[in-house]
């Protein structure tokens, strides 16, 4: 008999295997090593009145109990055009959801719940996807023909999601090189989901319907870092409009990833593009090291065709069994099935992510297919096991197992056991084959859990209730001119300017860069102290105080005028700010006084430098020269900030 699998040694003589790095460790030669390739889909909310195919209003958005009705579905896949189901909807049917929506009757209508047919597309929805195309260098479609996209994971009640291309073929520069874009695509969005507890999973309709876009790139970047500038320029792109919607939600975007050998594999709803570089290295190592577990059970299992586990119901009390968590099942009226892994012997504890290992993938998928709540199993390679040692000896006596095999055993009600059985089946199955397409839902460390089958075009086809729209070429070129400048064309005006480079994703992000030209062009400001003004200064207001719907950043553009119209020096501007973010109906002056501004002639302010020179080369507080000027500015600062420029009396005290 061999001697039983160390974890914790197995899992960290398995990580060494794979060659896993952290990040910050890793350079090209890592990625080229790996064969690392990503893709893109991002999604923007955008900034219209009303909803993509209804008349109810975009942009309100309900709390988790302002509802006024629920509605109760349950879904079921449906034949695709070439008479074949989708694998994501075969697999969401079988968790048997039971899909509960909460209506508020102010978002929503007969439309959302899949009671009346569409209404025709939102023009102006449309006219901003064609200029977002358009800046993207996307080439306009003919003909706009709205198909169907199916869901059953009961995101949309209707099963699908309509959605149209509007331009293919695209590119955004990137610091590397171009990165090609395959399209951009009109589309609705879905229910935010409240809860999801079992077999019932409960959404929001008021996002559902709001208009979005869909930016899709080809898998051209080579490292994970590049996959966040691609993303976040798109963001800025989108942003740069002034058309898309803002703030927690408004924008996603789903990371595609797959090493050599390995396959796509899609990081679903990242709402933080930060997240995004340790989500990319650690889903491509996951891909290596599944990769490395199919190569070891290949050396062991010499026909995986005929690979099958065997599995036996754990009986508490016959078996004797003593360990407090069984015993806890057993009270709450739960099943546990044990089950024999052939030829998995230190698979189960196989490092796949920080933190995580092969057993990680089956308890996923045990709770999202077969709806058992995690903690949901244990294994025969726990580092630390529910199960005492005693018992699993019990239990492997009742599977009768070989060397070289792993077991487990999972837990939960009666009904979910023949599908969680079948779930842990089919995954060992994957074992074999390497890496199974899935999408993946991120978490907040870098790493991600199964989330479900990776959709396949099969869940394609046309929607018979919306006839094609011609785009023709006139309406196009009406658009065309209210495209902005493309979003490195500002980035390169900003470092011609002299712009701190730590102030772009800031201006960026919330598309300050029209309101800074103007400030620029328009009152004569200096580029780098408005920029470090917008980029530094409000943004560590804003990450400070609390501020009203009434401010916006226009009002800082009125700041820069009365300061520059009251012929005030600008630094003042900087004290201001803080009030007017909070308090932004606060007229200027009274800002003055709130901050205690006096006005007081540039002559005396100077006049005073002579005799405070005198005053501390009186009192000989230090033999430093240096520190001379820095006292007298500090004496003087208060009465000449607005009145003079600091950084000319600074040099009138050093040299007069």
């Amino acid at each position: 008999m061999k001697q039983p699998i160390d974890p914790i040694a197995n899992y960290e003589a398995t990580r060494r295997a794979v060659g896993y790095v952290p990040r910050a460790r890793a350079d090209q030669a890592t990625y080229d090593a790996l064969g690392f390739m990503s893709g893109l889909e991002v999604h923007q909310q955008l900034l219209t009145g009303q909803k993509l195919f209804c008349r109810c209003p975009a942009g309100i958005y309900q709390g988790p109990d302002d509802y006024d009705a629920e509605i109760i579905r349950h879904m079921r896949p449906t034949l695709s055009e070439l008479g074949e189901y989708d694998g994501t909807a075969l697999m969401e049917f079988k968790t048997r959801k039971q899909i509960v929506y909460r209506i508020k009757s102010r978002t929503a209508c007969t439309y959302e719940v899949d009671d009346t047919p569409p209404f025709p597309l939102n023009r102006q929805a449309l006219d901003i996807a064609i200029e977002i195309a358009l800046l993207s260098r996307l080439k306009i479609v003919g003909e706009v023909h709205i198909t169907r996209k199916q869901y059953l994971d009961g995101s949309i009640p209707t099963g699908f999601q309509r959605t149209a291309i509007i331009g293919v073929e695209g590119e955004i520069p990137l610091k590397r090189g171009p990165v090609r874009l395959i399209q951009l695509s009109l589309e609705e969005d879905s229910c935010r989901e409240v809860s999801d507890i079992g077999h019932v999973r409960t959404y929001r309709t008021d996002r559902l319907g709001m208009p979005l876009i869909e930016t899709v790139t080809y898998p051209d970047m080579k490292n994970p870092d590049e996959v966040r500038e691609a993303c976040d320029y798109i963001r800025f792109l989108n942003r740069s409009t002034g058309k898309v919607r803002t703030g927690i939600g408004a924008g996603r975007q789903d990371v595609n990833v797959s090493c050599r050998g390995g396959t796509r594999v899609e990081i679903k709803g990242v709402s933080h593009t930060a997240w995004i570089p340790e989500l990319t290295h650690n889903e491509c190592f996951r891909q290596w090291a599944l990769l490395e577990i199919r190569r070891e059970l290949l050396a062991r299992v010499p026909d995986p065709a005929a690979w099958k586990p065997s599995s036996v119901r754990v009986r508490v009390l016959t078996w004797g069994l003593r360990s407090p968590a069984l015993r806890a099942l057993r009270e709450r009226g739960q099943i546990m099935v044990a089950v024999n892994l052939p030829g998995f012997a230190g698979a189960l504890s196989h490092f796949t992510q920080p933190g995580q290992c092969f057993a990680d993938e089956l308890a996923g998928r045990l709770k999202v297919i077969a709806c058992l709540e995690r903690p949901n199993m244990d294994h025969s390679e726990a580092a630390v096991p529910a199960i005492s040692a005693g018992d699993w000896a019990r239990i492997k006596q009742e599977l009768t197992p070989s060397d070289g095999d792993a077991q487990l055993v999972f837990w939960g009600p009666e009904e979910d056991i023949k599908t969680a059985l079948e779930t842990v089946e089919e995954r060992c199955r994957m074992a074999f084959a390497g890496v199974p397409n899935e999408t993946r839902q991120p978490l907040a460390d870098g790493t991600t859990v199964f989330e479900r089958v990776l959709p396949g075009a099969d869940r394609m086809y046309p929607d018979t209730d919306s006839k094609p729209i011609p785009l023709e070429d006139a309406h196009i070129e009406r658009i065309r001119p209210s495209v902005p400048t493309e979003v490195s064309a500002r980035y390169q005006q900003m470092k011609t300017w002299g712009v701190p480079e730590n102030c772009y994703a800031y201006i960026f992000t919330r598309n300050l860069f029209p309101v800074i030209e103007r400030v620029v062009s328009e009152l004569g400001f200096g580029p780098v102290f408005v920029g470090t003004v917008f980029g530094q200064t409000l943004k560590h207001i804003e990450g400070h105080h609390q501020t009203t719907p009434d401010f916006t950043y226009n009002k800082v553009y009125g700041l820069f005028k009365y300061v520059k119209e009251q012929g005030l020096a600008p630094e003042i501007i900087r004290a201001m700010l803080p009030v007017l973010y909070q308090h932004p109906k606060m007229d200027f002056e009274s800002i003055l006084t709130s901050i205690n501004f006096k006005r007081v002639a540039e002559d005396e302010i100077l006049s005073k430098v002579p005799f405070l020179k005198e005053k501390i080369r009186s009192t000989r507080v230090s033999t430093d020269p240096s520190i001379e000027p820095h006292w007298i500015m500090g004496q003087l600062r208060t009465s000449a900030l607005g009145n003079i420029g600091l950084t000319g009396l600074s040099k009138t005290i050093e040299h007069g």
